[in-house]
Order: C-alpha cells, then structure tokens, then sequence
C-alpha cells in the first residue's frame, strides 16, 4: 500500500505555501501558542467532541478528548478539538431525533472547512453517533469513531436495574400503586449510577455496535464500559490508529461497503437491537451510496435469531456483563460465517481477522445460534392498507400473544390527549383495543419524539393487564418493550392512512404474515381521504421550517433530501487564496 507523504497532506494546502493567505493560517496558529513543528509535515487530526454539561452520556468526554489527544501525540500528528451539537436524549425536547441531521451537516462541515486530515469521532449517546457518522461519511476523509461506553449496571434494594427498561416497568407498577413514591425516589439514585450511555441494549449500545460491525471502531471498542480504565487506553489507541488512518488514506467509502452494512444487519438482529436501529442505518447507507431497505432488513430479520441476551430483550442481563462476556467480538465470531469477513476495518485489517481470537466466557450471555434468545432477529417490517411504505414491530420484545391480533382503534391526535386519558381510572377500555397516537412522526411530532411506547391505561393496570397493542408513527426509546407497532409510514400529519383511521374501526397485526391493517373498505377510505385536510405546519420560520419542507420519512431514514448522495454532485475542495 502506497503511504501519503507529508506534502500530500491536505493540512499543508492551509500551511506550507509562500503566499498571503498562508501567512495569516501559519501567524494565527503561532498566536495559540503552537510552533512550526507542531504541524510541519505531521497530519492535523480533528476530534469532533460531543460533550456538554448536559449529556450525562458523555460527561467523561472531557477526559476522554485527552486521552485521544495523547494517542495523536504519540503517533505523530497535531490534534485539534472541534465542539459539536451534544445531543442528549434524557435532555433535549422534543427530541433529539429533530436535530440528528443538524449534528451530521455541522460534522461534515466542520472537517471541510478546517485544516484537517482526519477525524475521531467522539460520540454514544442514541443520535450522535448515526449524526456523526453520517456527516463523516459525507465529508470523505479517515475518520474512525469513538463509542461513549455503556455506564455501569443499575442498583435498587439489591436488584439489578437497567436504565430505562426499569423505569418502563415500575412506572407502571408505581401508576398500578405497587411501588411507593419512597421508592421510585430510590429508583431515580440507583438506576444510573456512572457516566455512560444505557447499558441495556438501547439505541446507544445497538448503534455503537453497529458503527464497530461496520468496521468504524477498533475491535471490541463499543463493549467497553465507559468507566473501565480499558476505555482510556482504547481512546488513546483511537487517537494513535488515525494518523496511521491517515498516511494509508484509509477514507470510509474503503470500509463502508455493501458488505458491511450487510453485517451491520447482521449483528443488529442478533443483538436483539433498539427499533431505531433501522431509520439510522437506513440513513448512514444512503449517505454512503448504498442501497438498504426496510426489506432488507426485514429478510435479515427471518433468518437471524437473537443471541444476545441482554435486556430489553433477554431477561437477566446488561452491558457489562457482555463486556465480561466477551463482548461484540464474541458475538461476532459466534455468527461466524454469516458475516462478510473479508470486509475491511478502520484498524487495516479484515473483520475476520479481527474476532479470530475471540472467546465467549458466558454461553447464556451471548448465547450459540442453536440456544438463540428468540428464534427470528429483533424486528419484523409490516405492510398493508394501514402502512404501505412500512412500520416496525419489535416481536422479540413483546408477549408473543399479541403476534398475531385484531382489535378496535382507541385514537388520538395528540399526546397530551393521550396522556390525560390514560390516568384516567374510570375509562372503560378493554385489554383487546389497539391504542393509537398519531401525528408524532417526522413532521408531526415533530421530530418523530419517542412517544411509542405508550404508558399502559391505568384502568387496565389496575386489572392486572400489563401489555397490550400500541400503534403510532411515533418512535420509541430502544430501552423500551411491548406490543409496539412504530415508524408507521407515511405518517398521519402528511395524509398516510393512519390519518384516516376512526375510533373503533377494527385492526389486525399479524407478525407471521408481515401485515398490519384496517380493516375497512377502499371506497369508505376513498371518502375518508377526500374529506381530510392537512394540518397547519409546525414551523414557519428557522431550522424548523427547513426540516419540516426536506426531512424524508422514516422508511428512507429521516434524512433531509438536500444531503443524500445523489442529490447533486459532491461538493469540491474549499479553495484557499
């Protein structure tokens, strides 16, 4: 393989001219303090941090940027923090979902514009790294990222918490009057007890692990948790791998092929992944080129089983423990040849020759293809008269019951309408009702805001009912569970079908058969869509208003238009006078 050599680098089309314009970049770089030996035939390493005081996912970044930096050092390069939008989820309203795009058009911006000849991308928390990711990807240089870490497991009255999916559970069983305010207030000290991301197998831990399937991490980074001190020594490694990244001209369209996004899916399905899973990575393919599709994903889903028992799909365990376990490693090489091993990864080598050592040390934790946690993948695409372009169901995670059912519509047009009625103890609703929210999707919500998993009525909660079917075109976190038809496209506030359906028009899931309708006749929905009217926008002026007119739906990733590859041509090198 041919190497750069220093006067290739891009950083030198900022420093090394003798001209005006090279004058002021090299002056301004003296006025910081650096010398010309700091940058002089050494490549500029970006490091796109995502920290802020409110991202408890990465409050560690602080350190973490150093450690990285000490890694460039080491190798050789100048490293360079860029702050980017920090996206928390627990945080942001109405979520971060709205602002996924933004995050991914600053990456990309950011590294054109700067000096820079590659990039670690510091990222975890649910839409930071698919944003960072996709901006990346779009940008063109060596970028290889760097995953927050799952923070430590959960602790309560000696019971093992994992965040969110506990707080699902027994926020219903404090509605239902079973735990006390005393204990709920135990439940908010206990259940994240370090800096982190989730540590169930939420959107955080399934989309870290997809970007190392995809081959943008080192081998077995996403398993780490965020306060073992083999979290340091792997950031610092990071920082180290991509100068090397950056002689090699290792850039991710070399690593982001079909292939990959092929194992992505793989490893998505046996992780028993979030639901939004699909939207990203949907996403991350069509800014790479790539086509991918909610059938394809779906076909992955009827051939690959759950193998990761990890909640909120398995029962026992959490992040830390398939760390222990093994980790995603392990996993992989349990898969063995149902992935692409010839794939290539950021570290140079081929994802084969990455998990050839692998060992798993706990068979119920990561479990063999012949003891699978559920027999079918995580997800299951639907279609039919209620959603033509798809919707998602979680089958792995919800009582197999309601696999296969038909029920009356419960509708409402908004959630704060929802939410007053589900308190409401006298509500005479029965456990076979379908509960429908619609105009959360895309543009509706907006945003598509994690409402899905809808709250359980607490007059059904009283009569011992745990589960039932919700039905939206809202998202859900992946900590969450349940009987949860999501991502319904197109969505109501557009004029999808769902926009057209009636309290107690009756409605029939059936996971097997991949269909989810209403069951009402084409020449009543004919009059139902002819009186219908859209409703007024949700933005008139700012990045509302041009998220509203350019986001896709889910069923294409929720991109906006203007930045999939393909819309125009790519955009040149900046010109420097």
């Amino acid at each position: 393989m041919s190497r750069k050599k220093p006067d290739e680098l891009r950083s030198a089309r900022w420093f090394a001219p003798d001209d005006l314009r090279s004058f002021g970049h090299r002056s301004r770089m003296l006025q910081m303090g650096y010398d010309y030996a700091d940058w002089e035939g050494k490549p500029v390493i970006a490091i796109i941090n995502t920290w802020s005081d409110l991202n408890q996912c990465h409050v560690h970044f602080k350190q973490r940027v150093e450690d990285v930096k000490r890694g460039v050092l080491q190798a050789g390069g100048l490293p360079v923090e860029l702050p980017a939008l920090s996206l928390s989820e627990s945080a942001v309203k109405p979520t971060t979902m709205l602002y996924r795009n933004m995050l991914a058009m600053e990456t990309e911006e950011q590294i054109r514009c700067h000096p820079v000849d590659g990039v670690v991308l510091m990222g975890g928390c649910d839409k930071t790294t698919p944003g960072l990711i996709m901006g990346a990807v779009s940008a063109g240089l060596p970028a290889i990222f760097m995953p927050a870490g799952p923070m430590l497991r959960g602790n309560w009255r000696g019971k093992t918490l994992g965040s969110g999916s506990d707080g699902w559970k027994h926020w219903d069983e404090r509605r239902a009057g079973i735990v006390t305010e005393a204990q709920w207030r135990e439940m908010e000290k206990g259940i994240a007890r370090s800096y982190g991301h989730c540590m169930t197998m939420g959107t955080a831990s399934t989309m870290t692990a997809i970007a190392e399937a995809l081959g943008l991490t080192l081998p077995g980074a996403s398993s780490i948790p965020a306060a073992d001190a083999n979290h340091h020594r792997m950031a610092a490694e990071c920082g180290r791998r991509i100068v090397e990244m950056v002689w090699e001209d290792l850039v991710p369209s070399r690593i982001l092929t079909a292939e990959a996004f092929d194992n992505a899916n793989t490893v998505a399905m046996a992780l028993g992944c979030s639901t939004n899973a699909i939207i990203h990575m949907i996403a991350m393919a069509r800014r790479a080129g790539i086509s991918l599709g909610l059938d394809d994903l779906d076909r992955k889903s009827r051939v690959i089983p759950v193998i990761a028992n990890v909640r909120p799909v398995g029962d026992t365990y959490l992040m830390e423990d398939f760390f222990y376990a093994g980790g995603l490693p392990a996993l992989m090489k349990e898969l063995g040849d149902r992935l692409n091993l010839d794939c290539l990864t950021v570290n140079g080598r081929p994802l084969g020759e990455n998990i050839a050592g692998a060992e798993n040390f706990n068979r119920d934790v990561i479990r063999p293809l012949t003891d699978p946690v559920y027999h079918e993948g995580s997800l299951a695409v639907l279609r039919g008269n209620l959603a033509p372009d798809g919707a998602v169901i979680k089958p792995a995670a919800c009582d197999p019951r309601f696999h296969e059912h038909e029920g009356p519509a419960y509708v409402f047009d908004s959630y704060p309408a929802l939410k007053e009625k589900l308190d409401d103890e006298s509500w005479d609703i029965p456990p076979d009702a379908v509960l429908v929210l619609r105009n959360a999707g895309p543009q509706g919500g907006p945003g598509m805001p994690e409402w899905g998993m809808i709250p359980m009525p607490k007059a059904l909660l009283k009569k011992g009912h745990r589960d039932m079917v919700r039905l939206s075109d809202a998202r859900m976190s992946g900590t969450s569970y349940g009987a949860c038809i999501l991502h319904v496209a197109p969505e109501a506030f557009v004029g999808g079908p769902l926009a057209l359906l009636r309290n107690g028009d009756r409605v029939r899931l059936s996971v097997s058969k991949r269909r989810l309708d209403m069951l009402i006749d084409d020449d009543e929905l004919a009059r139902r869509r002819a009186a219908w009217t859209p409703p007024a926008p949700r933005y008139e002026r700012g990045y509302g208003w041009m998220y509203s007119r350019h986001i896709l739906q889910a069923d294409k990733g929720c991109d906006f238009d203007f930045l999939e590859t393909g819309f125009g041509a790519p955009v040149d090198e900046p010109v420097i006078y």
